[in-house]
């Protein structure tokens, strides 16, 4: 299992510009990195650039900041970046009360301890 802790980020409506929250913190299973391995190879074999990728919310141990309060939903972003389309993913969810978006910064899936 790999503790992330991750710079979050909050859109209030689809036009604002993000605004910086406090870290994120969650777990990630060999079975969420798994997957992720595979979304990315999924991806790059069938010519995409993004998809999302369920999250486990009873492995994943989300800890949002305290001014955030509960996510309504939560997933992986995927999606293949730079010039040489590495996997990349990143936290994306609605919060719970009022429906914006959060989402943590980009992690590299290669970069994940096995």
């Amino acid at each position: 299992m790999s503790a992330l802790t991750l710079e979050g980020w909050c859109k209030l409506t689809a036009d604002q510009k993000p605004i910086p929250v406090t870290d994120i913190h969650f777990y990630l299973t060999d079975d969420d990195r798994l997957h992720l391995e595979q979304a990315e190879l999924y991806l790059q074999e069938n010519d995409r650039k993004e998809m999302m990728v369920d999250t486990n919310l009873d492995t994943l141990d989300l800890h949002m900041p305290d001014s955030v309060g509960p996510l309504a939903d939560c997933m992986f972003r995927v999606y293949l970046g730079g010039a040489e389309h590495r996997g990349q993913f990143h936290l994306v969810g609605h919060r719970a009360s009022d429906g914006c978006l959060f989402y943590t910064n980009a992690v590299l899936i290669d970069q994940l301890i096995n």
